[in-house]
């Protein structure tokens, strides 16, 4: 299959053997017909020109493929034609995927926007994080700081209460001394 075969069918149905219809108004107006003409005045021409055919015994195709043959304008306006049919479907396509391209540009464009939001967000989410865990250090270093401050209140209240108790004793003792002097001096 040839580059421009994509065209042949369409050009096919509409060239009537290849001739325009400008080609077949001349044809018409110079008089040739589909009639045979006598030997004698077919044989007068010596040269061959662009509006006479080679042959006026043939029909009105023969002549035209005659003239075709002769000159090939025909097919070289038909390959023109067609070269300009392929440039237009060219172009098409290459608009095709300029507009293609355009779209993959904008998704991907809106996909960086959103990539970039997320990522944004997952940046603040981390540092959100990172401060949480700061602040559960914080707090778990002050806990410790208050637990160690209640260790030393509690030691300090048994310190204390040790020493009440040891007082108490001083204080029992010298009560049971002034109770055993009374004891001893009135019974004297």
């Amino acid at each position: 299959m040839g580059v421009f075969d994509v065209f042949k069918d369409k050009d096919e149905d509409s060239d009537d053997g290849g001739t325009t219809e400008e080609y077949r108004s001349e044809d018409t107006s110079s008089g040739y017909t589909s009639e045979p003409e006598p030997a004698e005045e077919a044989n007068s021409h010596e040269t061959p020109s662009a509006e006479q055919p080679v042959e006026e015994t043939t029909s009105y195709s023969q002549t035209e493929t005659a003239e075709q043959s002769q000159i090939g304008i025909e097919q070289l306006m038909g390959k023109r034609f067609k070269l300009e049919e392929a440039i237009d479907y060219v172009g098409g396509m290459i608009k095709d995927l300029k507009e293609k391209r355009t779209n993959l540009e904008k998704n991907i464009e809106g996909e960086s926007v959103d990539i970039k939001n997320l990522k944004e967000k997952l940046t603040k989410i981390n540092q959100f994080i990172q401060e949480e865990n700061q602040g559960l250090q914080d707090l778990t270093r002050k806990r410790s700081e208050v637990e160690k401050d209640a260790d030393d209140v509690g030691n300090m209240v048994y310190s204390l209460r040790d020493k009440i108790s040891g007082i108490e004793k001083v204080v029992a003792d010298e009560a049971n001394r002034i109770k055993s002097f009374k004891a001893s001096k009135g019974s004297s």
